[in-house]
């Protein structure tokens, strides 16, 4: 039996979640459309960080002595390459079932990396405080946004940065992120977004005022469907875009 932080996990239960991260970093498997948009994702992360915190991405380990929290980690598609670039790295989700995926899986690429089977809330309540959060696709799926970018908020150091991308709500966002996304191309199981919780840039930029966020920054996620590939855009933020706010010092 191998001994975890939330529990035990017998050989065949580690044989079955071994098949299931083999699934989840496969970018050709039902994960392919988040490893399509993670480059784009990374050089909005990482270029951001980079600024904030005066890192020169050129060297080894720009992002040493930073403490890192991706809320939402799933598989670790996001964690991974952040401590690959010397962040401490904490992984949290609210689905139990990611995190013996995503250990296993940093295991296997000799990364430590602290994943966690919780939620943002609970992190605050801990006095767990970061000098990044990464929150990234999860706002469209929380029943109160304000709470929840609140909960991001006190998890923040003073001057922190919080990172965060969702999905804009419009007709053309109906059409391609649910009609598109989940009909058309099944990139994503029917019913995975609802549209009407869907926020426009301008609301998200009000919430994190509420909640105490000062916000810098905004782009869009923009996917070409002639290249297959996405790309940031300071204009388009019509679907899929990403946010950088600050915690004040």
């Amino acid at each position: 039996m191998q001994s975890t932080a939330q529990g035990t996990i017998d050989p065949a239960e580690v044989a079955k979640f071994e098949a299931m991260a083999a699934d989840w970093w496969n970018p050709d498997g039902k994960f392919k459309p988040l490893h399509m948009l993670n480059p784009c994702r990374l050089d909005y992360i990482t270029s951001q960080i980079a600024a904030e915190f005066g890192r020169d991405l050129k060297t080894d380990r720009p992002f040493e002595g930073l403490r890192l929290l991706d809320i939402g980690c799933g598989g670790g598609l996001l964690c991974e390459p952040m401590a690959r670039l010397g962040a401490t790295v904490i992984g949290a989700d609210a689905a139990a079932g990611n995190i013996p995926v995503a250990r296993i899986h940093a295991e296997q690429s000799g990364l430590e990396i602290d994943y966690r089977h919780t939620t943002a809330e609970d992190l605050a309540a801990a006095g767990e405080r970061f000098d990044v959060v990464l929150n990234m696709e999860v706002v469209e799926h929380v029943a109160d946004p304000l709470s929840y970018l609140t909960a991001c908020y006190d998890l923040l150091k003073p001057g922190g940065l919080h990172i965060c991308s969702t999905i804009n709500r419009n007709p053309k966002s109906f059409a391609m992120a649910i009609v598109g996304a989940e009909v058309i191309m099944r990139w994503l199981p029917r019913g995975t977004h609802d549209w009407k919780k869907f926020i426009t840039p301008d609301e998200l930029f009000d919430l994190m005022r509420h909640a105490g966020l000062d916000p810098v920054d905004r782009k869009g996620f923009v996917f070409n469907p002639v290249s297959w590939q996405w790309r940031l855009s300071d204009r388009d933020l019509s679907v899929n875009y990403v946010t950088a706010a600050l915690r004040p010092a």
